[in-house]
Protein backbone atom coordinates (compact mmCIF):
# COMPACT_ATOMS: atom_id res chain seq x y z
CA UNK A 1 0.00 0.00 0.00
CA UNK A 2 1.48 3.26 -0.89
CA UNK A 3 1.06 6.53 1.35
CA UNK A 4 -1.33 9.00 1.06
CA UNK A 5 -0.01 11.33 -1.83
CA UNK A 6 0.72 15.06 -0.78
CA UNK A 7 -1.87 16.06 -2.76
CA UNK A 8 -4.73 14.18 -0.31
CA UNK A 9 -3.11 16.28 2.64
CA UNK A 10 -5.45 19.37 4.15
CA UNK A 11 -7.60 19.30 1.23
CA UNK A 12 -9.13 22.80 1.70
CA UNK A 13 -12.50 21.70 1.64
CA UNK A 14 -11.96 19.16 4.44
CA UNK A 15 -9.82 21.48 6.34
CA UNK A 16 -12.49 23.78 6.79
CA UNK A 17 -14.86 20.68 7.88
CA UNK A 18 -12.55 19.98 10.71
CA UNK A 19 -11.78 23.18 12.11
CA UNK A 20 -15.85 24.12 12.46
CA UNK A 21 -15.67 21.06 14.38
CA UNK A 22 -12.79 21.50 16.58
CA UNK A 23 -14.05 25.03 17.35
CA UNK A 24 -17.45 23.81 18.35
CA UNK A 25 -15.61 21.28 20.59
CA UNK A 26 -13.12 24.47 22.06
CA UNK A 27 -16.12 26.61 23.01
CA UNK A 28 -18.36 23.92 24.32
CA UNK A 29 -15.28 23.06 26.44
CA UNK A 30 -14.45 26.39 28.07
CA UNK A 31 -18.25 26.92 28.26
CA UNK A 32 -19.18 23.45 29.61
CA UNK A 33 -21.21 22.84 27.11
CA UNK A 34 -22.09 18.72 27.75
CA UNK A 35 -24.52 18.37 25.32
CA UNK A 36 -21.93 19.06 22.53
CA UNK A 37 -18.57 17.61 23.85
CA UNK A 38 -21.09 14.39 23.64
CA UNK A 39 -22.02 14.81 20.52
CA UNK A 40 -18.80 15.37 19.01
CA UNK A 41 -17.34 12.44 20.58
CA UNK A 42 -17.79 8.67 18.97
CA UNK A 43 -20.71 6.99 20.54
CA UNK A 44 -18.53 3.78 20.46
CA UNK A 45 -16.54 1.44 22.60
CA UNK A 46 -13.76 1.61 21.23
CA UNK A 47 -13.55 5.70 21.70
CA UNK A 48 -10.79 6.49 24.62
CA UNK A 49 -10.02 9.92 25.92
CA UNK A 50 -6.53 9.36 28.26
CA UNK A 51 -7.06 12.60 30.49
CA UNK A 52 -4.57 14.62 32.33
CA UNK A 53 -5.90 12.39 35.85
CA UNK A 54 -8.04 9.80 33.86
CA UNK A 55 -8.07 7.24 31.64
CA UNK A 56 -11.75 6.41 29.52
CA UNK A 57 -12.37 3.83 27.60
CA UNK A 58 -15.49 3.71 25.49
CA UNK A 59 -17.89 6.59 24.77
CA UNK A 60 -19.84 5.77 28.14
CA UNK A 61 -17.25 6.18 30.34
CA UNK A 62 -16.26 9.89 28.74
CA UNK A 63 -19.67 10.50 28.85
CA UNK A 64 -19.95 9.83 32.85
CA UNK A 65 -16.76 11.66 33.38
CA UNK A 66 -17.87 14.94 31.44
CA UNK A 67 -21.07 14.31 33.68
CA UNK A 68 -19.23 14.70 36.93
CA UNK A 69 -16.63 16.88 36.05
CA UNK A 70 -16.85 20.88 37.58
CA UNK A 71 -17.94 23.54 35.41
CA UNK A 72 -15.47 26.16 37.02
CA UNK A 73 -11.65 26.85 36.21
CA UNK A 74 -12.39 25.18 32.34
CA UNK A 75 -11.17 28.71 30.81
CA UNK A 76 -7.80 28.67 28.98
CA UNK A 77 -5.66 30.08 25.97
CA UNK A 78 -5.07 28.48 22.94
CA UNK A 79 -1.37 29.01 22.27
CA UNK A 80 -0.83 27.01 18.86
CA UNK A 81 -3.21 24.89 17.03
CA UNK A 82 -1.91 22.14 14.08
CA UNK A 83 -5.13 20.77 12.49
CA UNK A 84 -4.13 18.68 9.59
CA UNK A 85 -6.33 16.20 7.79
CA UNK A 86 -5.43 12.94 5.69
CA UNK A 87 -7.60 12.43 2.72
CA UNK A 88 -11.25 12.70 3.47
CA UNK A 89 -12.31 10.98 6.40
CA UNK A 90 -9.56 11.47 8.91
CA UNK A 91 -7.91 13.92 10.61
CA UNK A 92 -5.71 15.31 13.82
CA UNK A 93 -5.95 18.06 15.70
CA UNK A 94 -3.37 19.48 18.69
CA UNK A 95 -2.78 22.20 20.64
CA UNK A 96 -0.77 23.82 23.24
CA UNK A 97 -2.63 25.62 25.91
CA UNK A 98 -2.60 27.40 28.91
CA UNK A 99 -5.45 27.35 31.74
CA UNK A 100 -6.26 30.72 33.17
CA UNK A 101 -3.74 31.25 36.64
CA UNK A 102 -1.64 28.56 35.62
CA UNK A 103 2.32 28.81 34.64
CA UNK A 104 1.83 25.19 33.38
CA UNK A 105 1.20 24.38 29.03
CA UNK A 106 -0.84 21.69 28.50
CA UNK A 107 -1.22 20.07 25.80
CA UNK A 108 -4.45 18.13 23.93
CA UNK A 109 -4.37 15.79 20.85
CA UNK A 110 -7.85 14.85 19.32
CA UNK A 111 -8.12 11.97 16.18
CA UNK A 112 -11.45 12.85 14.47
CA UNK A 113 -12.74 10.44 12.20
CA UNK A 114 -15.86 11.95 9.42
CA UNK A 115 -18.93 9.10 10.66
CA UNK A 116 -21.87 8.50 9.54
CA UNK A 117 -22.80 11.08 11.82
CA UNK A 118 -20.31 13.91 10.42
CA UNK A 119 -17.02 14.39 12.13
CA UNK A 120 -16.18 13.08 15.16
CA UNK A 121 -13.11 12.51 18.10
CA UNK A 122 -12.01 9.02 18.22
CA UNK A 123 -9.30 9.36 20.35
CA UNK A 124 -7.95 12.17 22.41
CA UNK A 125 -4.94 12.90 25.18
CA UNK A 126 -4.38 15.62 27.56
CA UNK A 127 -1.53 16.02 29.79
CA UNK A 128 0.35 19.17 31.26
CA UNK A 129 3.93 19.70 31.31
CA UNK A 130 6.10 21.03 33.93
Amino acid sequence: MSPLPDTQINLPEVLAQVKVQFERYERALVTNDVDVLDELFWKSPHTLRYGATENLYGYDEIQAFRAARPSQGLAREVLKTVITTYGRDFATANIEFRREGSPKTGRQSQTWLRTADGWRVVAAHVSLLG
